[in-house]
């Protein structure tokens, strides 16, 4: 089985979740680091393990940035990292898997469930690297990791959506 190391200067997990009920705002986490056994051979015999530094989060507008690191949303002083742990690879045709994992945030561990797609291998023109990349995404309830901050609004409705989507995009080199 071949092992490969996700590659955290081209990797990175996004999201998007609904603002004011009207419009959805997208962020992102830069810095995602782990490893894969993979072979697309045998895809019910590999796992994934990814950790998500917090801190790293992105959207674009500082103050915001700010706000989904304080406690009223991620708490990156209380809990700096996210982490993805796969139980289970299974083949959906081809190029196509679904990965069952167990994701904790805010130190809180759920099971979910992400559809992914592989392409690769490719041969790196910089070097001797052989590279393979991951589309994945799942949609969760953010509530559910505790992540529970929100404000009404007039008239009803929810400032910011509890169901979050998430895409990981993930590029992983050859290990040895």
């Amino acid at each position: 089985m071949a092992q490969w190391t996700i590659d955290p200067d081209h990797s990175v997990a996004a999201f998007s979740v609904r603002h004011m009920m009207v419009c959805d705002v997208h962020g992102q986490f830069n810095k995602v680091s782990g490893s894969l056994s993979f072979d697309p051979a045998a895809p019910e015999i590999s796992s994934v393990e990814a950790t998500i530094e917090v801190a790293s989060l992105y959207t674009g507008i500082q103050k915001r940035d700010d706000h989904l690191r304080s406690p009223d949303f991620f708490d990156v002083a209380g809990y700096p990292l996210m982490t993805f742990a796969s139980s289970r690879v299974e083949g959906r045709g081809e190029n196509r898997f679904t990965v069952i994992g167990s994701l904790t945030m805010r130190g809180v561990t759920r099971p979910v469930v992400l559809e992914a797609e592989y392409r690769g291998p490719v041969k790196s023109p910089f070097g001797d690297e052989t590279t393979i990349g991951f589309t994945a995404t799942t949609t969760i309830d953010r509530t559910d990791f505790g992540v529970s901050w929100n404000e009404m609004m007039e008239g009803g409705g929810l400032v910011v959506g509890n169901r979050v989507t998430i895409t990981l995009d993930l590029e992983a080199d050859l290990v040895g």
